[in-house]
């Protein structure tokens, strides 16, 4: 079987863009599996030590989502005046968006691996998977015009991941961590629920309006896979809300649960 027909019938947009697709695999792979345990070993001796296995991992992933965070959301930006995405927002296609959607489909495939291989929670294999399929099925073309849009939803991640960081060095309930936090819920609320629910009924819109253009199988699927993304970003505001109040209104409790926090265990309900 010739793998590059394959690739032409499935998805015609992808082959020029596949050297930048498996590079940003690879790069996300080597900081995950090289760069982190190696610096962490070089400046962190003990604390790395000190760590379990799930504990080094969430670190490694966490560095490599703020890698994607920081490289995509310039990339996504400088996309979303484009004419030739704006004429057909169903099937427009242009070469610049074609490599933010490499990027992109690379990094949720090896998030898609990390998620199923190290396992902690199936609402975050079904958000790898859901991302994975949307970002490489545009290279049909598909809805590209949304790609770089959604995208800008990674704005949040970098607030959460600083977060995240925060809890695990000992710097729960700090003032760092409170403005932090504003900056994480204002981020979250306004780019993923409101800007991504306005970008939502765009693309609701334009499925219906090229329905009689675009396979029912793929209304279906890109239509559920929507959704399903959208249920989970209020679902994580919930998580993200009660966390914060936790953190600040009992501080002692916080505070208390710090070492099973920066060994990457979920403390136990109070």
């Amino acid at each position: 079987m010739d793998l590059y027909k394959v690739i032409d019938n499935t998805l015609p947009k992808l082959r020029p863009h596949l050297p930048v697709f498996l590079a940003s695999f690879a790069l996300f792979n080597v900081i995950h599996l090289v760069l982190v345990p190696l610096l962490a070993r070089t400046f962190f001796p003990p604390q790395w030590a000190r760590m379990d296995a799930r504990a080094r991992n969430n670190w490694a992933i966490h560095i490599c989502s703020q890698v994607h965070a920081v490289v995509i959301i310039p990339l996504a930006l400088q996309c979303l005046g484009l004419p030739e995405l704006d004429a057909d927002r169903a099937f427009g296609w242009t070469e610049r968006s074609g490599t933010v959607q490499a990027v992109a489909s690379a990094y949720f495939l090896w998030d898609s691996i990390d998620a199923i291989v190290n396992f902690e929670d199936f609402g975050f294999v079904l958000h790898g998977v859901a991302c994975l399929g949307i970002y490489l099925f545009s290279f049909r073309p598909f809805l590209p015009y949304y790609a770089s849009r959604c995208l800008l939803w990674e704005a949040s991640t970098f607030f959460l991941n600083i977060h995240w960081a925060l809890d695990k060095t000992n710097r729960t309930g700090s003032t760092f961590q409170l403005i932090n936090g504003v900056f994480l819920v204002a981020t979250f609320f306004s780019v993923r629920l409101l800007y991504g629910g306005y970008t939502s009924y765009q693309f609701f819109q334009t499925l219906y309006t090229g329905r009689h253009k675009i396979p029912p199988i793929a209304i279906v699927l890109i239509g559920t896979g929507n959704v399903l993304l959208q249920g989970l970003n209020w679902f994580w505001l919930g998580k993200m809300i009660a966390s914060l109040r936790k953190r600040f209104a009992h501080p002692k409790v916080a505070n208390g649960q710090i070492s099973a926090l920066r060994n990457g265990h979920k403390p136990k309900s109070s």
